[in-house]
């Protein structure tokens, strides 16, 4: 392995970056054991800038310590994943009525069409989760909540983990919701805009809840509810 001449901060902070990005796309699905070494020789990269990102993604719950020395991809329940959607519903539907005004149309106007484009996927690859990741964090970032920003990150990383293992192949469902959310937010209708976060919170809730239970999620009852 060669050395690279990158500072070992910046090391870090790729590691860091590479790593989150396999376990939200899936390639190291949960349960996952992390081995330091694969990884330093896939990146390139001493095994100290890599442990130094397990060591992030372990405080900041991704990862999971297994053993006196191994991590893990942490898994995510049935319980934990719906009070995170739940929570998720208090705190983005604040952020979204408190972020009206302070977003430029232009940007809704973009990021509306670009969603428009990624519900044509036939499944959920890591543009849509890229997009998805951009929609949810823009309102806690236009109100410059920090914590707010934070907390979302954290409730959405536990929610994805979850999904990832138990998919519902909701792209266009999401899509179609998605656009609602923007089209609310760009008309200024504040109440409206958080009905229409919320509501698209609690339909990935009843169709996840489907899929766990073995019921159809895209039955009659869930298309009359989107309009289909």
């Amino acid at each position: 392995m060669q050395a690279s001449a990158e500072p070992e901060g910046s090391l870090a902070e790729r590691a860091y970056d590479t790593l989150s990005r396999l376990v939200l796309t899936r390639q190291l699905p949960s349960g996952s054991l992390i081995v330091e070494g694969r990884l330093a020789d896939q990146l390139q990269i001493s095994r100290t800038p890599i442990r130094e990102a397990i060591l992030r993604l372990s405080a900041e719950g991704l990862l999971v310590k297994q053993g006196s020395r191994s991590y893990a991809v942490r898994r995510v329940g049935s319980v934990e994943f719906f009070q995170a959607l739940k929570a998720r519903e208090l705190v983005e539907g604040e952020a979204i009525e408190l972020a009206i005004g302070r977003v430029a149309p232009e940007q809704i106007a973009q990021m509306r069409a670009r969603v428009l484009e990624l519900g044509k996927l036939s499944r959920q690859e890591a543009a849509h989760w890229d997009m998805d990741d951009s929609l949810h964090q823009l309102f806690p970032k236009a109100i410059n909540n920090g914590v707010m920003l934070r907390m979302i990150r954290v409730l959405r990383e536990t929610t994805r983990l979850f999904e990832l293992t138990s998919p519902t192949g909701r792209v266009a469902r999401d899509a179609a919701e998605h656009v609602g959310i923007l089209d609310a937010f760009l008309e200024g209708h504040a109440r409206r805009a958080r009905a229409a976060m919320v509501s698209h919170l609690r339909n990935v809730a009843e169709e996840m809840l489907a899929v766990v239970s073995g019921r159809d999620a895209s039955g009659p009852k869930a298309k009359r509810r989107l309009g289909e």
